[in-house]
């Protein structure tokens, strides 16, 4: 039995098929669009999908769509007709696009993927938020908690999965939204909303809590753990370009330009933002309080995921969380979770956002719907588009390409390795790609560890970042507490999908500074054999030989770009950046190789 779920209009747009509750396959459109956070319909997604089986959408037994759009319509009138008439600016822009495209998700399934009205279904927002996590979790049982900025009317829900059921006991509504408090940060910091909540979180590291008091002056808290938000500083309910209003900014000073480098006086200054300004020292002391700024969003934030964690297990008495919605993707606060509250176990799903939301709605209509039996759990991945060999010899060939083909895989990883020690810098191109916004070794760009310049030298030559972005470790399974402070519980679910944030031991973080963050903090990613051979066995080659089993890795893009998909991508981002050495599967093409082209 195939189902495919799909998510578009809002965010990441995304496709998912499921066969007997198992994926087959998953992707965002972004990697095929190359569109970052593409939300238009996932044509590309769900064509690759449904090649991967080897079926067409007449094979489907049902299409799934993530959310219930009359719902969320029906959110957007009252809103705009609460606030008229300073919401008509608002009114008019969403009405555009409810007219267009938002409002006709059956006429648009039914015509993209030419199937029959009787099989389209929808479930709600963080119904499918909550699927997406509870099903591949493995847990029998477990407490749920889902966090975002809105669904339909929902921004928060909690209740129980057992079984094949869900049953969401509790929701919190719009506009009272943890996701959107921090997404007005967000924004007033200079970054995109939806796109930039994890450089918040970075920079949090570079400042401490000092504007706490008045973030706490925006929410006020109630014991059960729900709060709500003080909406007279706000006007995301009232905007649709501008998420604060002026009692925000009176409370908090002028916003962030977005053209303004952010460095402090313990960030550094990169060389690629050009020349030191004259104001360096007053540009610091701005920085700083932005960082400031920063660090007590993240404060607050994690103190009110905590309330409702504990809130939760007070309800629930379960030993297992599992946690949905965007909010999700905030490590920091996800690891806190995991060890202060009574929670022994905790399970996020990877793709937390709206693109798994495809896949919870696929996994909920199969279990929860038609009664399909549970089967599979997920511990890895790799649900994207893979190539082969020779689908990459013959694109080399074809675009005259040199490159080296190495038959053994062992032998491969030892060379990969070999330049790895020698601070060359990999792309390392293998396999299907990573499900979700995290790159796990499918579509990575891997360098040493050991030398602290080498953050300097990945920005500097390709990626471009903003200077208080850390890179993540990659590390053995086995090997993991030689680095990191992970913990008593069960950390592992998080640092399968590196989805949480431990302290660097004290006396590792002078032998692993490229992957140690400003406040001694990494975000590990832990891999074993049976995950992905053969990017296991090029940390332990380059263990083997240097004493660490860790590498730095980040995902296979330029900055503002989606993470590659296919060889093309990859050469073309290997061409224009300054990696040294790309890996296609068991291709290796060198800079020399690509020279003339």
């Amino acid at each position: 039995m195939y189902i495919l779920g799909i998510s578009c209009f809002y965010h990441e747009s995304a496709a998912c098929l499921i066969k007997d509750g198992v994926v087959v396959a998953a992707s965002a459109e972004e990697r095929f669009s190359r569109i970052k956070h593409d939300n238009g319909y996932p044509a590309g997604a769900a064509a690759f999908c449904l090649q991967q089986a080897g079926i067409t959408a007449k094979d489907l037994r049902c299409v799934v769509f993530y959310e219930k759009p009359f719902w969320k319509f029906h959110r957007i009138l009252m809103t705009v007709f609460a606030t008229y008439p300073w919401t008509l600016p608002l009114f008019t822009k969403a009405m555009i696009s409810w007219f267009s495209e938002k409002l006709w998700v059956r006429s648009i399934l039914m015509d993209k993927l030419g199937i029959e009205n009787e099989k389209i279904l929808f479930t709600a927002h963080h119904l499918s938020h909550a699927a997406a996590s509870f099903y591949p979790s493995g847990f029998t049982k477990a407490a749920i908690l889902t966090v975002d900025g809105t669904g339909e009317w929902s921004t928060t829900a909690f209740g129980v999965g057992n079984g094949n059921t869900i049953t969401l006991t509790h929701e919190q509504q719009f506009p009272h939204s943890l996701g959107l408090l921090y997404s007005a940060f967000t924004a007033f910091l200079g970054f995109e909303v939806n796109d930039g909540e994890y450089k918040v979180m970075g920079m949090a590291s570079y400042g401490k809590p000092t504007y706490y008091d008045r973030v706490k002056k925006l929410v006020d808290v109630y014991p059960d753990g729900s709060f709500s938000l003080h909406m007279d500083y706000f006007s995301f309910h009232t905007s649709a370009d501008i998420a604060y209003g002026k009692k925000f900014t009176d409370l908090f000073g002028p916003p962030r330009p977005r053209n303004l480098h952010f460095f402090t006086k313990n960030s550094g200054y990169p060389t690629y933002f050009g020349p030191k300004p004259k104001n360096y020292r007053e540009l610091c002391r701005i920085n700083q309080t932005y960082a400031d700024i920063a660090a007590s969003i993240q404060a607050v934030t994690e103190e009110l995921l905590i309330g409702m964690a504990n809130t939760v297990y007070k309800e629930t008495r379960l030993e297992n969380l599992v946690i949905g919605g965007g909010v999700a993707l905030n490590s920091v606060a996800n690891t806190i979770i995991l060890q202060r509250t009574p929670f022994k176990r905790l399970f996020i799903q990877p793709a937390a956002g709206d693109d798994g939301g495809a896949l919870g709605a696929a996994l909920y209509v199969y279990h929860a719907v038609l009664g399909g039996k549970r089967t599979w759990s997920q511990d890895t991945s790799y649900f994207g588009r893979g190539y082969t060999d020779r689908d990459i010899m013959t694109y080399l060939k074809a675009h005259r390409i040199r490159f080296t083909n190495i038959d053994s895989e062992s032998r491969l990883a030892a060379i990969i390795a070999n330049e790895l020690i020698a601070n060359k810098v990999v792309g390392f191109f293998h396999g299907r790609a990573e499900w979700g916004p995290r790159a796990l070794g499918a579509r990575s760009i891997l360098a040493s560890p050991l030398d602290k310049k080498m953050k300097d030298i990945v920005n500097v030559r390709i990626k471009f970042r903003e200077p208080y972005r850390p890179f993540a470790p990659v590390v053995m399974a086995e090997k993991v507490k030689n680095y990191f402070d992970v913990g008593e519980k069960d950390y592992r679910n998080l640092a399968h999908f590196m989805l949480g944030v431990f302290p660097v031991k004290k006396e590792m973080r002078h032998v692993i500074p490229a992957v140690t963050h400003v406040d001694g903090s990494a975000r590990p990613q832990i891999i074993t054999r049976k995950q992905n051979s053969l990017y296991y066995d090029i940390v332990k080659r380059f263990g083997d030989k240097t004493g660490v089993y860790v590498l730095l890795n980040t995902s296979f893009n330029l900055k503002g770009e989606p993470i590659v998909n296919s060889p093309e991508d990859a050469l073309k981002t290997f061409k224009t950046s300054g990696m040294d050495v790309l890996i296609l599967e068991h291709c290796i093409v060198r800079k020399q190789d690509i020279s003339s082209l």
